[in-house]
This record gives structure tokens, C-alpha cells and sequence, in this order.
């Protein structure tokens, strides 16, 4: 017997892998990343380009760019993010008018644009100008009768269903990715998982067209989660074209999460809500670099959506609004009792549309995605053109509800009963009657109230860009601002209640329905996605009131109690188990009292663990082992009698590194003998080249006793975001737990069905 070296002539045998070959290290597609491995790849990397700064004034200006590479690309994503969503806002602005009219100076000019150009608009019709001309003036020249209504009633209805058939044809043949809000996808993208495409240069041209498309066709969805899964496309574009972020999965997930933060900024205008946002709800890996990082970037989103100005009102939002009146402690009531609402209508909603997608999947439905969207569209349009309130943008109707009824509005909300003798300041307007216009606006927000409900359940989740921030905060909206004006009444009429008594005196102005609106909004958000904390910040950012933050506390704190009542989901991680996503949810709590023997692999009556010794199988052992099993990687013995562990190989690296040894390194056949230890082991001489992969083995790979209670191992597995972990007993190898197998387990302790994870 002699030692391979001498055997080759050449005292040293070559290690092919002492240079890195192409895609080791990168992970198939609807596999998990290894967390642990990703970071210390890269500490290699950093401690490399350290020791290599003080070689040289080039390699100190490449590590000093190596260091920058980070804030470059969040001046980037920033600057992109903020771009695109002033551009999907003013295209949403000129095609939702477009179903109406057009403006015959220049057809690209909104309704809003077309009368301030007009030199012939009077302050009192402000809405009317010689120059915006509804169709039926334009096409039968008649702008009043049964004719000119129906007339623009079919122009809507055709418009709605052109826009969304645009839409849903476009993300069916170039971009499957580009439907849904996208925010369940990210939340587990960024939890470790690849899903190749789905944040792709065509997902982000599909989605951004796409998503102006379906927002202007009318439909009950905002643009606002979408604008989330654009802004993270931005960010996987721009961390590919550097080698840090682009050769390493879990540097990339950084800048994913501070590209969430950016999408969040431009969607509300709401930099804070938006790091905010990416800590509580999308976020699975937040190191403080990446908050720094994440305000950086929602930052710059912001301010270049501010020099775009979309809205011309110097705001970054269509529904900033200011009150005048402060809130008193009486007040509280109504507010939590808006918080109930708004907790009711999440659990509502969420086990509609989940029982809806459900059954989407399950059944022929799910094969006429393009049907289905029509249809939608087709109701949606019909029932809405009628009402005021559901005919106009989603947009407009929450800047309609929230807005303080100043002397200047012309909206049927503000058509009180005015005192002839009344001399006040124009901010300072006092509670009084409500008039024929107040309750006709009531009863048509009640119809929409109940409109929105029903068609949020059924548009959300369909084969298109939806968002759900928008429908729920209208949903709220509405509530909010008919409990408003209710208490608005009630303090008018009866203001010598003991309730009203000490702080609404007759003449006073105390009640400000827009508040009521603003609060059901926060309610019903918070109780359909259970954000607390980010969501509350994100009201006030967008409406200015920082001396409202304890009502938006009270209903988004009572709307998270309330729906937590009915379950602890909120819509995105609802849909992310609908969808079998391997997501393991940080919020989630396991308390059964199993063991990690319980549930390792094999189990009894199962076949042995497929293992690879460390110096005895062959290379053609090896090819068999992959053809025939689907393993993600295989742990290393020291042989099979003593099972001792040495280390964990993964598939995808083994067969890479097989086939580049095939290629670029003689005498390596079928019949060669791997090894991973330091010194190759002793062969006959005639035995052909030995073939050695110490360098693509895991010599740390985590490991856990047979007695390690569960509640340790999914601890574990959540918080340092494990692929698999090893099952040991005094050193020997016993079996294996993955991810998989915990989701499993867990579904299984939860009595739900084990095999409802559809993974791969």
C-alpha cells in the first residue's frame, strides 16, 4: 500500500479547490439559504480585503470603495423607488380620469391639471372647465339627460374592463410574479428562501405598468404593497451589479429589507413608517447597519418623490390633512369602539379571502384567471359608477373622508346648516345641524361601506398587482367618518349631557368627523395586517397630527386585541401558509413538550440516513447516492460502523465539484476515491487519481442531543435561520432535522395537516 502522492509521482496532489470555481455557494431555486454560512463567507471576505488594504494605495482605495458599495447602492434604490412612484402616481391620476373624459388642450393632462391651465374656471366651479369634456359631450355633444348618463356609464364600465384585461394579459405572459401585493413573498424571501424571478428586472417593468393599469381600472386594491415588491426588485437589480451583495444571499437580504423600507416611504409618504415597517413586518435578519441603512434609503425615496411632486399640493401623499380642534378624553370611547370594528372586519376579511383563494386553488377557478378578473372588473364597475363614493379613486374617497370641513369645501359631507349671524375665524368653524347633504352622504357611505367589504374579499389575491393598504383604510374610513358625524350630532343636539357638558359648549367646534375617519382607518388596517407600532407612526406621518398619536395608539392597540382573539394571523402570513412557503414566523410561539428525537429523520421503520463516508466511497458511489435521492446535502462519517461525525456536504456543491474535477483535473473517473480528510488515504498503486473535497466541507455543522427539547430546536432554527440541524448522541450521528420537518411538526402539534406545506 502507498500514499496517493507517491503513487502520482508528484509529492503534491493538487486540491482543485484551493481556487473558488463558478456558482459554489449560490442555492437552487425554492431552496433555503444557510444563514451561518452566508455571514461567515463573508467576514472571510472582509477580513481578506483588510489584510489586503495595507499591501498597497489601490487596494486601500478598493476597500475603501468595498465600504461605501453599501450607501451607493441605498442612494440607488432610493432614487429609483422615488422615481417609479411618482410616475405611477401621476399615470393612476390621468387614466382614472381618462374613464371619464378627456382634456382637449392636452390629452395627457388629469382633470385637476386640465382646469388649473384653464384661464375661464371660477373658484365655485372649480370642477368645471370649458376644456375637460366628459365623453358624452364628446362624442354626442349632450352633457346632461338620461342619454349623456348612460352613455358615460358604458365609457367607464369599457375603459375599467380594457385597463384590467391590459393588466391581467400582461403579468400571465411576460411576468407570473407580478400579481398580489407581494409582501407575503418578500417576508419570506427575506427569511432565507430563493424564489428565482421573483424580484427579476421583468417582474419589475410588468408590475410597475401593470399596477397603474389595475389601480386606474377602478378595482378595490392599492398601489401601495406593490409599490413594495417594486421597490425590492430596485433593490435586487442594484445589489447584483456588486460582487458584496451579489455572491452573498444573506448581505443581498440587507439590502432587500432597506429596499422595503424605501417602497413603505414613497407608498404613504412616510420615511420613519417605512424602516419601521421593514423592522416589524417584513423583516426576518435586522442588524443595526441595516437600520441606518434602511432610513438612508426610505430617505432619499422620499425626497425624490418630493421633487416629483406628483399631487402639485408639495405633499407625498394625496390625503394630508390638518385639524384645527384637539381630542377629549370622551372621545376615547368612540375611538376603541372603532378599534373593535376595525379587529372584526381584519378576522372578517381574512378567513373570507383565504377561504376564497383557497377554493381559487382547489378548483376550476383557478384555470381562468383572465375570466375571473374580467368578471370582477365587470361588477365592480357596474355597481360603482352609481354611487359618488365608490366611482371615484380609492385615493381621493380617504382624502374626501379625512378632510376637516373648512369653509371653503364643496363636498355633500360638509353641507351643514350655517348660523346667518355667525362671525368666526374660517379654521374655526363650530358644530352645527347637518343638512339634506350631509345625510344623503351618509346613507351612500353606508352602500359603499358595504360594497368595499364584499369586493375587497374577492379582488384580493386575484392574477394581478393588488395591494390591500388602500380598501382596508377606506373600509375604515367610512366607519370612521359616519361614527364621526353621529357624535358630531349628538353634541349638537344634546350638549347638556353630563358626557358633552364640560368641553363642547354651544358654539364651540368639538367634534372633528375627519379624526373618527382617520382612526378607522388605523383600525382596520391594524386588524387586517396586525402592525402596531409602524402603523401608527405611518398614520401620523401622513397626516401631520402629532397630537393624534394616542386615539391612533388606542384603535390600533384594541384592532390587534381583538382580531388576535379570533387568531393569531394577520392577511400576509395567512396567505404565506396558503401558499406553503417554509416561513417561520418569529411571532409564533411553541410550547409542546416533544423532543428532537420525535421528530429527526429516519424515523423507526424508515430506511438508514443516506451518508457519505470521509475516505471509502467511490465517485461513482457518490453520482448514485444524488441520482437517487433528492437530499438538499448529506452529512460525513468517519465510517459506517462508528457513525461518527465529521462534517456536512451539500448536494448542489457536490455535484459541482465533481463535475468541475471531471474537467479540469486528470485521471479522475468513476472509480477515484473521495476523501475529506487533510491527508489522502493509503491506495493501491494501481488505484487511479484520488479525489479530494475537504474545502466544500461543513467541518461545523450545527448539531443537537436526541434529548434537546423542541422548543430549543425551532428557537434555533428561527433565530439563527438553519437549513438542517444534526442529531447526535455522544458524538454519533442519529439523524436529521430540516426546516421542513420543524414546519411539519409544528403544523402537526397545531392539529393542522403536515402535508399542507407544499413545498418545492
Amino acid at each position: 500500500m502507498v500514499s496517493a502522492g507517491a503513487m502520482s509521482g508528484s509529492g503534491n496532489l493538487m486540491d482543485f479547490l484551493d481556487e473558488p470555481f463558478p456558482d459554489v455557494g449560490t442555492y437552487e431555486d425554492f431552496h433555503t439559504i444557510d444563514w451561518l454560512r452566508e455571514k461567515s463567507r463573508d467576514t472571510d471576505r472582509h477580513r481578506k480585503i483588510t489584510s489586503k488594504s495595507k499591501e498597497s494605495l489601490w487596494e486601500f482605495i478598493k476597500s475603501l470603495l468595498d465600504a461605501w458599495s453599501g450607501w451607493v447602492v441605498m442612494l440607488l434604490i432610493g432614487l429609483l423607488a422615488g422615481t417609479l412612484a411618482g410616475v405611477i402616481d401621476l399615470a393612476v391620476d390621468w387614466m382614472t380620469d381618462l374613464k371619464e373624459g378627456v382634456c382637449l388642450s392636452a390629452f395627457w393632462y388629469s382633470h385637476e391639471q386640465c382646469c388649473w391651465t384653464s384661464n375661464e374656471t371660477t373658484f365655485e366651479d372649480r370642477d368645471k372647465c370649458p376644456l375637460w369634456q366628459k365623453w358624452s359631450e364628446l362624442l354626442v355633444n349632450q352633457s346632461e339627460g338620461a342619454s349623456a348618463y348612460i352613455l358615460n356609464y358604458l365609457m367607464y364600465i369599457l375603459w375599467a374592463l380594457l385597463f384590467a384585461f391590459l393588466a391581467v394579459s400582461l403579468v400571465r405572459v411576460f411576468a407570473p410574479y407580478a400579481c398580489g401585493s407581494g409582501i407575503p413573498e418578500i417576508k419570506t424571501i427575506l427569511s432565507g428562501f430563493i424564489i428565482r424571478g421573483y424580484l427579476g428586472k421583468w417582474t419589475l417593468l410588468i408590475k410597475t405598468v401593470t399596477l397603474v393599469l389595475v389601480v386606474s381600472s377602478g378595482l378595490s386594491l392599492g398601489k401601495e404593497g406593490p409599490l413594495v415588491h417594486v421597490a425590492c426588485c430596485c433593490g435586487n437589480f442594484f445589489s447584483s451589479l456588486f460582487s458584496k451583495y451579489s455572491k452573498n444571499e444573506g448581505k443581498r437580504r440587507e439590502v432587500l429589507s432597506a429596499a422595503a423600507a424605501a417602497g413603505v416611504s414613497v407608498a404613504f409618504g412616510a420615511p420613519i413608517g417605512g424602516v419601521l415597517f421593514s423592522l416589524e413586518e417584513v423583516s426576518y435578519y435586522f442588524p443595526l447597519k441595516t437600520l441606518w441603512r434602511s432610513f438612508f434609503a426610505a430617505l432619499v425615496a422620499a425626497f425624490t418623490l418630493r421633487s416629483i411632486n406628483p399631487f402639485g399640493n408639495s405633499r407625498l401623499v394625496l390625503f394630508y390633512v390638518e385639524y384645527h380642534t384637539p381630542w377629549y378624553m370622551a372621545e376615547l370611547f368612540p375611538f376603541i369602539l372603532l378599534g373593535v370594528f376595525g379587529g372584526l372586519w381584519g378576522t372578517l376579511f381574512i378567513r373570507c379571502n383565504i377561504a376564497w383563494c383557497r377554493r381559487r386553488k382547489t378548483t376550476r377557478l383557478g384555470k381562468y384567471p383572465v375570466l375571473e378578473v374580467i368578471a370582477v372588473t365587470a361588477i365592480t364597475a357596474i355597481i360603482a359608477y352609481p354611487n359618488p363614493y365608490t366611482r371615484q379613486s380609492t385615493s381621493e374617497l380617504i382624502s374626501e373622508l379625512f378632510n376637516d370641513c373648512g369653509a371653503l369645501e364643496s363636498s355633500q359631507l360638509c353641507d351643514y346648516i350655517n348660523d346667518p349671524n355667525m362671525t368666526r375665524p374660517v379654521d374655526d368653524i363650530p358644530d352645527r345641524p347637518a343638512g339634506v347633504g350631509v345625510y344623503t352622504a351618509m346613507w351612500q357611505l353606508a352602500l359603499a361601506l358595504i360594497f368595499k367589504i364584499v369586493v375587497t374579499i374577492f379582488t384580493f389575491g386575484m392574477k394581478i398587482p393588488s395591494g390591500l393598504f388602500i380598501p382596508s383604510m377606506a373600509v375604515g374610513a367610512m366607519a370612521g367618518r359616519m361614527v364621526g358625524i353621529g357624535v358630531e350630532q349628538l353634541a349638537y343636539h344634546h350638549h347638556d349631557w353630563i358626557i358633552f357638558r364640560n368641553w363642547c359648549r354651544p358654539g364651540a367646534d368639538c367634534v372633528t368627523p375627519g379624526l373618527y375617519a382617520m382612526v378607522g382607518a388605523a383600525a382596520c388596517l391594524g386588524g387586517v395586517t396586525r402592525m402596531t407600532v409602524s402603523l401608527v407612526v405611518i398614520m401620523f406621518e401622513l397626516t401631520g397630527g402629532l397630537e393624534y398619536i394616542v386615539p391612533l395608539m388606542a384603535a390600533a392597540v384594541t384592532s390587534k386585541w381583538v382580531a388576535d382573539a379570533f387568531g393569531k394571523e394577520g392577511i400576509y402570513e395567512a396567505h404565506i401558509h396558503l401558499n406553503g412557503y417554509p416561513f417561520l414566523d418569529v411571532k409564533d410561539e411553541f410550547t409542546h413538550r416533544t423532543l428532537a428525537t420525535d421528530v429527526m429523520r429516519p424515523r423507526r421503520g424508515e430506511p438508514p440516513l443516506s451518508v457519505l463516508t470521509q475516505d471509502s466511497m467511490t465517485v461513482e458511489d457518490v453520482e448514485t447516492l444524488i441520482k437517487e435521492t433528492d437530499y438538499n446535502g448529506f452529512p460525513v462519517v468517519v465510517s459506517r460502523d462508528s457513525e461518527r461525525l465529521i462534517g456536512f456536504a451539500q448536494r448542489r456543491e457536490l455535484i459541482l465539484a465533481i463535475k468541475n474535477a471531471r474537467q479540469r483535473q486528470e485521471g479522475i473517473v468513476s472509480n477515484s476515491i473521495m476523501y475529506f480528510t487533510e491527508e489522502p488515504p493509503e491506495l493501491p498503486a494501481n488505484s487511479p487519481h484520488p479525489l479530494k473535497l475537504r474545502r466544500i466541507l461543513n467541518l461545523s455543522p450545527f448539531t443537537v442531543t436526541d434529548h434537546t427539547p423542541m422548543e430549543t430546536v425551532v428557537d434555533i432554527f428561527r433565530k439563527l435561520g438553519l437549513r438542517q440541524c444534526l442529531v447526535t448522541r455522544s458524538g454519533r450521528l442519529l439523524g436529521i432535522i430540516t426546516k421542513k420537518d420543524v414546519l411539519r411538526h409544528m403544523a402537526q402539534m397545531a392539529n393542522q395537516d403536515p402535508e399542507s406545506i407544499m413545498f418545492n
